[in-house]
């Protein structure tokens, strides 16, 4: 039996053609996308319309998805290292190792949130793309610390309006090159795709506004660790704003980070510990906050740094 996936057109998606926002809300390739628009497969506000379309927020986005052949699904696999440091009824907060994605994603084989979750038995909420149920903010693969996934419905829908509204506190520590002047401010300069480099993003004119502040912890000789709280939440923000002002996080290689001092380091992977999250409980109201401590490899390039 066919599947029919009915939302909203988010504000995000204003001007977007359906072939395009199509595949993002479903995590399908654009061209599946156009294929099930050509095909009439896709409605908005109840009439049927073509892949380049363009959408309007508030507008009613229907899309009847095929039934598929019947392949039986990979078993949601354990993930090494994840703890769960809160859960009730309603959420749940991980301490996400580097190397595991939120959520999978296409070319993405590797270990996610969403499936170590399942594998441990925790049954999340259904709301959002499939492969995406409960997720309502992401880290990137290569950062570690704090995630929260909804369990249950009202959970989804609170979380998300309250990171689209920023009320939810997300405070980081980067391990960065050199030495920020000013000690302490803020980085407001829009992002975007890198304009030759698909895999990255950058401080662009026409991005999305982006705001990170910052301050510093401590200073060392080669490099700062700084203390950052995001009002947005672009995808490789804090990455792309320390390059942007020449102190990129060391061991981020994809955004200028020396290779020597990686090394030196023993580093991998960017300097970057998601290390507090607060927000108001779904359900209570209350205040929420958890904690994360620093992860081996990141503690032992901060003490190298430090000798």
């Amino acid at each position: 039996m066919a599947q029919v996936r009915s939302l909203p057109v988010p504000d995000g998606l204003a001007g977007e053609r359906v072939d395009a926002a199509v595949a993002r809300l479903l995590g399908l390739s654009r061209t599946r996308a156009a294929e099930l628009a050509e095909a009439g497969e896709v409605s908005v506000d109840g009439a049927q319309v073509g892949k380049s379309h363009r959408l309007t927020p508030g507008s009613w986005l229907e899309v009847t998805l095929p039934d598929a052949p019947s392949v039986p699904a990979a078993p949601p696999e354990p993930v090494p290292g994840m703890r769960v440091l809160l859960e009730d009824d309603d959420v749940v907060v991980v301490d996400k190792p580097v190397g595991v994605a939120a959520h999978p994603s296409p070319g993405w084989t590797g270990p996610t949130v969403v499936g170590g979750l399942a594998a441990a038995g925790y049954r999340v909420a259904t709301s959002g793309a499939a492969e995406r149920q409960g997720v309502v903010h992401r880290l990137d693969v290569g950062t570690s610390g704090l995630m929260v996934v909804a369990k249950s419905e009202l959970a989804y829908s609170v979380l998300k309006r309250a990171f689209k509204e920023r009320t939810v506190s997300k405070v980081y520590h980067a391990l960065v090159q050199g030495h920020p002047d000013p000690t302490r401010g803020t980085i407001d300069a829009p992002i975007g795709r890198h304009p030759t480099h698909d895999y990255r993003w950058a401080v662009v004119s026409d991005g999305k506004p982006s705001v990170t502040h910052y301050e510093t912890i401590e200073a060392l000789r080669a490099a700062t660790l700084l203390e950052i709280h995001l009002e947005t939440g672009r995808t490789h923000q804090i990455r792309v704003h320390t390059s942007a002002i020449g102190h990129p996080c060391v061991g981020d290689l994809t955004y200028g980070a020396d290779p020597v001092l990686a090394a030196e380091t023993g580093l991998q992977r960017q300097w970057l510990h998601a290390v507090r999250l607060g927000f108001e409980h779904p359900r209570t109201g209350r205040w929420t906050e958890v904690t994360s401590d620093y992860p081996e490899d990141l503690r032992h390039a901060l003490e190298t740094l430090r000798r």
